[in-house]
């Protein structure tokens, strides 16, 4: 299936959405397919709203962020979440609070289907004041108080992998973020993967395989999915143009003025992987480093 099949098919006005990865395997061409098609009033959760989801509040897809920590990494402020925000440009944009443990909690009740799960940080803080869904509960072991945070379960995750057979059984290694519990929490699994590979390569090597077939609803043949951020083994995060995001987001008009020319002014991720170019493409690619393979033994 096409991203464009994919996103027009299992992405609707008013969803909410799961862009998984954390900083490693962002699904940019997903968020990039979803600007061009002109969704809307979306309910974007992610551990870190990172530059994908700044750019879908510029393109006004958003009506509300479900976050933990908000901010571009390395280099500052997402200006474009903070205009929408502070001055609701291009419109206003609720939002709601969590810690990264909070968050990743909510992932893992959705995947599990528990009605709740206990987390430590919030007591003492600010943010069950801010936040209605952290709630307290008395420990039925102990008697002490203790914080609760509901399920997260997304009409639609997006997952960017390393690699996938046809049917959607998929590898990640390196970093590993809250893909797997995304995935199962949702109710719609858009997989994007850099190859796809014979069923023989994911039986190979099991352990590897984070996310099943059974779970995934769309499978989407899509190498540089994830620039600017990085996919490991394939290509490195381009912290030029991290850097560059933040002097691009000064104004709105700026913004919009990029996603003209690199987000709506192509038509897919070939195109846009064309138009970075051969030196930029060059630059990112890493040395090899082969891990030893496992004897996973046989009879």
């Amino acid at each position: 299936m096409s991203m464009k099949e994919a996103i027009a098919k299992f992405v609707h006005d008013g969803d909410t959405a799961y862009l998984a990865g954390f900083t490693h395997l962002i699904p940019f061409a997903a968020g990039h397919e979803i600007i061009r098609q002109g969704k809307k009033d979306l309910t974007l959760a992610r551990a870190t709203p990172d530059i994908i989801y700044d750019q879908m509040i510029a393109a006004g897809c958003a009506k509300k962020i479900v976050f933990s920590y908000a901010g571009n990494p390395g280099v500052g402020s997402l200006r474009c979440f903070r205009r929408a925000t502070e001055k609701g440009i291009p419109k206003p944009l609720e939002i709601e609070e969590y810690t990264h443990f909070d968050l990743s909690g909510r992932l893992f009740a959705g995947a599990t289907n528990m009605p709740f799960l206990p987390v430590r940080t919030n007591l003492g803080s600010d943010l069950p004041a801010n936040n209605p869904n952290l709630k307290v509960v008395v420990d039925p072991f102990t008697g002490h108080p203790t914080s609760v945070v509901p399920p997260l379960k997304p009409d639609v995750a997006v997952v960017h992998v390393q690699r996938c057979d046809a049917a959607g059984n998929a590898h990640i290694w390196g970093i590993v973020g809250e893909q797997k519990d995304a995935a199962f929490a949702a109710k719609k699994v858009i997989l994007t993967a850099e190859e796809i590979v014979d069923e023989a390569t994911i039986r190979s090597d099991p352990n590897r395989t984070l996310i099943p077939d059974f779970i995934v609803h769309a499978v989407v043949h899509e190498p540089w999915a994830a620039h600017p951020s990085y996919t490991q083994g394939y290509y490195d995060r381009d912290n030029e143009f991290y850097m560059a995001w933040d002097e691009i987001t000064k104004e709105h008009e700026s913004t919009m003025k990029y996603l003209q020319e690199w987000v709506f002014g192509v038509e897919d991720r070939a195109a846009y992987v064309e138009k970075l170019g051969r030196e930029k493409l060059e630059k990112l690619r890493p040395k090899p480093m082969l891990s030893v393979p496992v004897n996973y033994g046989s009879v």
